[in-house]
């Protein structure tokens, strides 16, 4: 599996101004059926640690502070 070190390259962007992880909130992790979506150890904020979108979009949909926007393709749109 890729691991994605260049964020602005990848389909799940987080905003890290909106983002509350570092709260406690987890419900982009816990709603990814394919555990894309980690914790950055160094700010506390979620970030796509693998680059295997499925554009489900229930993290973009279920983020109680729309920090998280998934880029669809524009062929897939």
């Amino acid at each position: 599996m890729p691991i994605s070190n260049h964020r602005s390259s990848v389909p799940v962007i987080v905003d890290e101004e909106k983002c509350i992880a570092d709260k406690g909130c987890r419900v982009c992790i816990d709603v990814c059926p394919l555990d894309v979506l980690w914790i950055n150890e160094d700010t506390g904020k979620a970030h796509m640690k693998y680059d295997e979108c499925w554009y489900c979009m229930p993290c973009e949909a279920d983020c109680p502070t729309d920090a998280v926007k998934v880029n669809i393709p524009y062929l897939l749109r």
